[in-house]
């Protein structure tokens, strides 16, 4: 379902004389349906790089990155946003949301966007509020304003919403409480039994190793002369 061969990146800064810096060179993993495959190495290394290159959030400068057959690294802007719509999805460390729409309509949105019935996603986004134990008074309001843990299990929520044949995590499991980070383990587990390919970041230990089928150590494509 994923494919990455080849891949490299440099960011160019442009307020500093336009020096280019080299930070990834070679990158290759694989993903299969059904499969976690988590992201490890030293800070810094390139793990939020290429979820983001794999995400079409940052241009690959060679290389390509399939997913599901479309390569995003030459793939048109409405290719990019059918393919996060239909089957990719991102659990980002942060939410990012129209402020004042309902905690309950932006867990239900990613259904809506893929023409599920209002009542229907409505009542899937209950059941993962619940699930995560983001109180029912709460619904009704914005999550912009919640606190850091109510925003992460939201955001968790939007996230496993829609079945997307692929997922990528960066660090779901931060900061939770024990109750929340084993719901979201099962929500994991649950996504792999049904065929989903996912690419993950896990500074959890544990975490990583009970979920993830095996890990790919980026450091190993940092050019030599970075």
């Amino acid at each position: 379902m994923i494919e990455i061969e080849g891949l490299s990146k440099t960011f160019t800064l442009h307020n500093q004389g336009g020096v280019v810096i080299p930070v990834m060179e070679g990158g290759a993993l694989s993903v299969a349906r059904g499969e976690c495959v988590g992201l490890v190495g030293t800070s810094g290394a390139g793990k939020s790089t290429l979820m983001r290159m794999i995400y079409g959030n940052y241009l690959a400068a060679s290389g390509r990155i399939l997913v599901d057959g479309l390569d995003v690294t030459k793939a048109e802007p409405r290719e990019i946003l059918a393919l996060r719509r239909q089957t990719l999805g991102y659990v980002s460390q942060f939410l990012r949301v129209v402020p004042r729409v309902a905690t309950l309509d932006v867990v239900a949105e990613p259904l809506l966007a893929v023409g599920v019935h209002a009542e229907a996603a409505r009542e899937t986004a209950r059941g993962l509020l619940t699930r995560l134990r983001i109180p029912e008074r709460l619904w009704s309001l914005s999550p912009t304003s919640f606190s850091g843990g109510e925003q992460q299990r939201v955001n968790i929520a939007r996230g496993f919403a829609h079945e997307y044949p692929c997922l990528l995590l960066d660090e779901p499991t931060a900061s939770l409480d024990a109750a929340n980070r084993e719901t979201v383990l099962g929500l994991i587990d649950e996504a792999k039994a049904r065929g989903a390919a996912i690419v993950g970041i896990f500074h959890d230990e544990a975490a990583r190793d009970r979920v993830c089928d095996h890990t790919v150590d980026v450091s190993i494509f940092t050019p030599k002369a970075a």
